[in-house]
């Protein structure tokens, strides 16, 4: 790393404030769900007798839930609609699938359980904040053995919103008495940071997440980690 480069992280760094709760995404930021999910969706595509996607492609495609992917994986490409009843057909296989593969290919990324652990020792208030729907997220997290770590978990469809949205955001403060000024996001994505800044938090990013291929410092987070466990030198 060039001088006027570390100086810049440096700066970045210096600037966060101690919160006192700490919010973190799921997909791409403790966990990376790719291999399961994108299993399901060439096992659907399978069924429906067209070509498979591969994992490389499906990585592109995650971050927006489950009905987007399927959406996307329709159509081939991030952006786009496929028919009605293309969908009809589609997604229900899909949530079926998904459903007895959650967890058997997902892990955490590696510095995980070390970030959750210092969080812990330092007492913040920790809660779950992602756009995938309950039904899954809940037994991932239990899989995986972080479910009891959160105080809270918002899952996608826990309110009529989700990210980049702000309510989840400040549903979760609003369940710990928290302000938003004294609340961080961790995340991955364009998505999180949007979400962040519109609840007034600060905003922590994984540079390993799930973004569409795009560097998530092109959307300028607070911070920018390549591991949960490089927290202990941010708060």
């Amino acid at each position: 790393m060039v001088l006027c480069e570390l100086c810049v992280l440096m700066e970045t760094e210096m600037m966060l404030k101690i919160p006192k709760m700490i919010l973190i995404d799921v997909d791409g930021t403790l966990v990376d769900s790719v291999p399961d999910l994108a299993y399901c969706v060439d096992e659907m595509m399978r069924r429906l007798g067209r070509p498979v996607h591969g994992e490389d492609k499906v990585r592109n495609w995650v971050g927006n839930g489950v009905e987007r992917l399927v959406r996307r994986a329709l159509v081939g490409q991030l952006e786009g609609e496929p028919s009605d009843e293309d969908f009809a057909r589609a997604y229900p296989m899909f949530l079926e699938l998904y459903a007895e593969n959650t967890s058997r290919r997902s892990c955490l990324y590696p510095g995980v359980r070390e970030g959750l652990d210092y969080m812990k020792s330092r007492g913040y208030l920790l809660g779950c904040v992602t756009n995938k729907a309950s039904q899954f997220t809940i037994p991932l997290l239990k899989d995986l053995g972080i479910h009891d770590e959160f105080g809270i978990v918002v899952s996608g469809d826990t309110l009529t919103v989700k990210k980049p949205d702000p309510q989840p955001l400040l549903h979760a403060a609003a369940h710990f008495g928290v302000e938003p000024t004294e609340s961080m996001m961790l995340g991955d994505s364009k998505s999180d940071v949007t979400a962040a800044r519109a609840a007034g938090f600060q905003i922590v990013c994984m540079s390993y997440g799930y973004n569409h291929g795009e560097d998530i410092r092109n959307y300028a987070p607070d911070a920018v980690i390549d591991s949960m466990a490089e927290l202990a030198a941010l708060i």
